[in-house]
């Protein structure tokens, strides 16, 4: 990939070259250990409001601030170099399921301020911590038919998508992030509205982010939802020239291994991140999922170990504990090295 030059987080690639960087932890699974009730979720501000709004985990960056303030530090205390906005939900798309779309600008720019001020808190000289503006899926797909009467339908348009992220986008950037992340990505036609969005505003502001990109593996079959393989995804987004490529959710780290395995070798002139879920659902586990910190470190250690990853971190299931774990694990490991060019040389 062509080296490009950032607005910000300039020192960011540099880093990567020089260890392995620790992404935060779950924020669901944080959020549901405050056991907030209906009250609590929607505050003063909107006690009189007509829907319920209890699991809109992105309004509480408006109605309980003080609550993800203190997920956040957890993380950065824990270790993480990169903690992500409460906003995997905060698309005007996803937010017109509680009749909030309104609020989404909202929400972003909020979400953003209070990751920027908790890293600025935790930052040093020697160890700088980054914001990553998170970008979900939105709970629509352009790809995929809702009703399977009809293989044509669809929910949402690409044109809709591309302006709910663009606004997602602006607010981020305008809150203070440093890394722009589309997650989770389980349709790449979502993606692609995403990262057209993200194009759109760099244009148009002069600023440019790093862009993170993670895809969703949802199976044993290898493939994204939309029936993309890894490789396949990948030369689907790389124009976007991610700082890096990864896979997160859905599966843990010992049914992810295959896979980024398969993305080391399909993108090895790009960074590599990969933030696994703690194992596999388990409703009687404290975190609702299988693995302990010191067992999720370890396969994530073994990740490291083999020069598969740059960028480690949990998804559902993770605490701060995993984060921990995995940080000691990791620190003392190499990074995974690129290789410069690969593309051109392919294509010569």
């Amino acid at each position: 990939m062509t080296r490009l030059t950032y607005t910000r987080a300039q020192q960011l690639p540099a880093l990567l070259e020089q260890r392995i960087l620790v992404l935060d932890g779950a924020m669901g699974t944080m959020i549901q250990r405050f056991k907030l009730d209906e009250t609590q979720y929607r505050g003063a501000r909107f006690k009189d409001f007509h829907k319920d709004v209890k699991g809109n985990n992105e309004l509480l960056s408006l109605t309980r601030p003080d609550v993800i303030t203190d997920i956040h530090e957890r993380y950065l205390a824990a270790g993480a170099d990169m903690i992500e906005t409460n906003t995997f939900g905060a698309t005007r798309i996803a937010q017109a399921d509680y009749d909030m779309a309104d609020l989404a600008f909202e929400m972003n720019l909020a979400s953003a301020k209070l990751a920027r001020a908790a890293c600025d808190k935790f930052s040093t000289p020697d160890k700088p911590r980054f914001v990553l503006g998170a970008l979900g899926p939105t709970p629509k797909t352009a790809s995929i038919s809702p009703d399977v009467n009809d293989p044509g339908a669809r929910n949402v348009t690409f044109e809709e998508l591309r302006a709910s992220y663009y606004e997602q986008v602006e607010a981020l950037v305008q809150g203070g992030a440093d890394v722009l992340l589309v997650e989770t990505i389980f349709d790449t036609l979502n993606a692609k509205a995403a990262l057209f969005a993200i194009d759109e505003f760099f244009e148009a502001s002069g600023e440019r982010l790093p862009i993170m990109i993670s895809g969703t593996v949802t199976d044993a079959s290898g493939r994204i939802l939309s029936g993309q393989t890894v490789t396949a995804f990948w030369h689907s987004v790389r124009h976007a020239q991610p700082l890096a490529i990864g896979l997160n959710c859905a599966l843990g780290a010992t049914l992810m291994r295959p896979y980024i395995q398969e993305l080391n070798k399909a993108a090895p002139d790009t960074f590599i991140s990969c933030y696994p879920n703690a194992g596999l659902p388990n409703p009687m586990s404290d975190t609702g999922f299988d693995e302990t910190p010191d067992v999720t470190s370890r396969l994530v250690g073994e990740f490291a170990a083999e020069g598969l990853v740059n960028i480690v971190g949990g998804c559902c299931g993770t605490t701060p504990a995993h984060i921990g774990a995995i940080h000691d694990k990791v620190a003392p490991m190499a990074g995974r090295t690129l290789q410069k060019n690969v593309f051109y040389k392919e294509a010569a």
